[in-house]
């Protein structure tokens, strides 16, 4: 199994839900979050200069098969990209063992 954490833009999140739901992953975990990333500058709107050094994302935690790993990341890249500085950030990480709390089932079939 593999753990896939994607940090993406708030404003992407039904896009890339959308997209893992063609590609059926149909349950994860999010979060909103606030972090500190690359971007210096501040972005000027109807004339007032916004900082940008705090910027709002949302936290994707989703456990996937091995064999669904790279369709769920390629999903979440084709559908939360901008072409932009500040898109986001993907990690896999492999999960050594998962276990359904109803039943005690332990491995891939926790995942059904």
């Amino acid at each position: 199994m593999k753990k896939i954490e994607a940090i993406i833009r708030k404003s992407k999140f039904s896009s890339v839900k959308e997209a893992l739901h063609e590609v059926g992953v149909n349950f994860f975990s999010y979060w909103d979050v606030t972090g500190i990333g690359n971007e210096k500058e501040g972005h000027v709107y109807r004339g007032v200069s916004y900082s940008t050094s705090d910027i709002q994302r949302r936290y994707l935690s989703i456990v996937v098969n091995d064999d669904f790993a790279d369709a769920t990341v390629k999903a979440i890249i084709t559908s939360a990209g901008t072409g932009n500085v500040g898109d986001g950030k993907i990690f896999v990480s492999n999960i050594k063992e998962g276990y359904r709390i109803r039943t005690g089932e332990k491995g891939n079939d926790t995942l059904n």
